[in-house]
């Protein structure tokens, strides 16, 4: 048996159809099929050739689906819920060794030898189905895995485990604290997620900047008490006044959103004394920035930088999701689902930035919108 994938080719090539064998599932491992796969930021960073990959690759990591096959001795979820065949559900997209010391000392998220899918290799190489744009995806044994509540919708949960779990994790690792004040820098799917995770964590009050209206209306539906249109204001400058009255002085925690690196000349100015700069937007090793250190020095700022996550906030954020679902308008990040065969437009879409979050639908027939 043959299943489809859409392979990455080059930097702004058009991904293309490939067909690969359905691999064997080994022991402790299973075999997914996709319902859901969305486009993150880093997915259009890779297709603009931003981050290394040597093509043929399958590319996406954000995604949903369900059990098509168990490998021997696969009986439960790794929150020991049962697990069958057909069963719905939500994984961490990367791999850690499970033998450095990070990973012997339960610290999996800094693993030296961390790993998307199944690492680097081709996708003509088994497993094959090692990347979100494709039919399946192949769970490598000991894999971080979650049964999805019958009532979330495939559209709630494909982007929890990257963008949800992603801010779950980095407004823990940025010690917010309930009585806080935040300040997020971009609405799209990671800063509208932020606004929520940081109202439930007891922020008093949440300010989102975005230059988008339908997302910064988006913005206060997800909790923030003011979304400031960034255009509106004639210089940097002026933003940070406005922040520094907004907040009494600024941000006890401000979280940079954006995906571009001049974002963070101007957010880290927002921070108040002994505040926290929390950076997980900004992925490239391409763009760099002008940077005094005294921006942090003088006024006791720290600047914490988040990428991936622990285990433990993948369970926390559907855990989320299933206590806040008629709380927040949690589907609506996914603003825009296309057909996975037409995956190249749906790419020149995002690129343009018409989307908040855009979804890759790859079975019809057994997703769940």
């Amino acid at each position: 048996m043959q299943g489809r994938a859409f392979v990455y080719t080059g930097a702004r090539e058009p991904f293309e159809l490939r067909e690969f064998p359905i691999p064997e599932v080994a022991p402790g491992a299973a075999l997914v099929r996709l319902t859901l796969s969305n486009i993150c930021g880093s997915d259009l960073h890779g297709w603009h050739g931003d981050t290394p990959r040597e093509p043929p690759t399958i590319m996406g990591h954000e995604m949903t689906g369900r059990v098509e096959r168990l490998g021997a001795g696969v009986a439960t979820d790794s929150a020991g819920e049962p697990l069958r065949e057909g069963d719905r559900v939500v994984y961490s997209y990367f791999y850690p060794c499970r033998r450095c010391t990070p990973c012997l000392s339960h610290d999996q998220l800094h693993c030296t030898s961390r790993r998307i899918g199944a690492g680097r290799r081709k996708s003509d190489q088994p497993p094959y189905f090692t990347g979100a744009f494709a039919d399946y995806y192949y769970l490598r044994p000991g894999h971080y895995v979650l049964k999805t509540p019958d009532h979330l919708t495939d559209r709630e949960v494909a982007p929890l485990n990257c963008a949800l779990a992603q801010v779950v994790y980095g407004l823990h690792e940025a010690g917010l604290r309930a009585g806080e004040t935040v300040v997020i820098q971009g609405a799209g799917g990671l800063g509208l997620y932020a606004a929520a995770v940081a109202r439930e964590a007891g922020a008093v009050n949440v300010v989102v900047l975005d230059r988008i209206p339908e997302r910064l209306s988006l913005a206060k539906r997800f909790g923030a008490d003011h979304a400031l249109d960034i255009d509106e204001f004639e210089s940097p400058e002026r933003r940070i006044e406005a922040i520094n009255d907004l907040t009494g002085g600024g941000g006890h925690v401000v979280a940079e959103l954006v995906g571009h690196p001049a974002a963070l000349v101007e957010g880290i100015r927002m921070v108040r004394a002994e505040g926290r700069y929390l950076v997980i937007g900004n992925i490239s090793a391409r763009h760099t920035i002008e940077f005094n250190p005294a921006w942090l020095v003088h006024l006791n700022r720290r600047m914490v930088g988040v990428g991936g996550y622990q285990s433990w906030a993948l369970r926390r954020g559907l855990e989320l999701l299933d206590r806040t679902r008629s709380r927040y308008p949690w589907g609506e990040v996914l603003s825009h689902t296309w057909p996975l065969e037409s995956i190249n437009e749906a790419f020149e879409h995002a690129d343009r930035g018409a989307a908040i979050r855009t979804g890759l639908v790859c079975a019809p027939d057994l997703a769940v919108l």
